[in-house]
Formats: structure tokens, sequence, C-alpha cells
């Protein structure tokens, strides 16, 4: 019985360790079309066809996410406010929004 939950437990880590690992090809496919939008002005087209597309969908299900069309509508979103991953991922960047949130409320 040790083994089996070991075994459990092993391959949990290992299920846990792949998904970052895509989660991580996500945020790269968003920064690369973020990069394309301030380039060219074509990110949002270029992360939703990636995204309605047969590897976009099989990289967002194995990272943990629906790939369903509210998804794609969220990656376009994202794309277009311009801010990339590492900046919007940061604790500064989220005291900045939450600030700002709380002044509009005001």
């Amino acid at each position: 019985m040790r083994d089996f939950v070991d075994g459990s437990a092993f391959n949990f880590e290992q299920g846990q360790r792949a998904r970052k690992l895509f989660a991580a090809v996500v945020l790269a496919a968003l920064d690369d079309a973020i990069a394309d939008d301030k380039k060219y002005g074509n990110g949002a087209e270029q992360i939703a066809r990636w995204a309605r597309s047969r590897d976009g969908r099989e990289v967002l299900s194995c990272a943990g996410i629906d790939p369903n069309e509210r998804v794609v509508k969220g990656l376009v979103e994202f794309v277009t406010k311009g801010v990339r991953t590492s900046v919007a991922l940061s604790r500064e960047e989220s005291e900045r929004r939450m600030a700002a949130e709380e002044a509009e409320a005001a």
C-alpha cells in the first residue's frame, strides 16, 4: 500500500510540473503576441488563431485551461492591453491596479 501511495504522490508531482511547463508555454505565447501587436499590430489575431488551433487547444488543455471561446476572448483582451506577462504577474503591478480601482470607486 505504501508503494502505491508513494507512486501516486510522485505521479501527481510530475503532473503538476508538466502543467507548470505548459503554463509557461502559454505565457510565452502571450508575450510573443504582445510583441507582435506592438510591432505589427496583429498580436490579438495571432493569439486567437493559435488558441483556436489544434496545437493551441492541446497546450491550453495540458496547462489546465479549458480551451473554450471565453478563454480565447480573455487571451485576446490581455494582448490588447499590451502589458507583458512578467509585469502583469508582479506584485507592484497588482498593487498599482488595486490602487487605481480604489481611486475609481471613490
